[in-house]
């Protein structure tokens, strides 16, 4: 027996989890203006974690 194996295994690390925020977000239903803004700080604070690692 073969295992059906879907596009999104084989997908990198930052594609499968952007598949899972946009569930996340779908799914309870979170405005997109206000997902949007939150992904901003997000963004910025990912973004400073690694000025501090370099």
């Amino acid at each position: 027996m073969t295992q059906s194996v879907s596009g999104l295994d084989n997908a990198p690390d930052e594609i499968k989890l952007a598949v899972d925020l946009i569930y996340l977000l779908e799914s309870n239903e979170v405005d997109p203006q206000t997902a949007l803004a939150a992904l901003e700080i997000v963004q910025s604070d990912l973004q400073a974690k690694l000025a501090t690692q370099a």
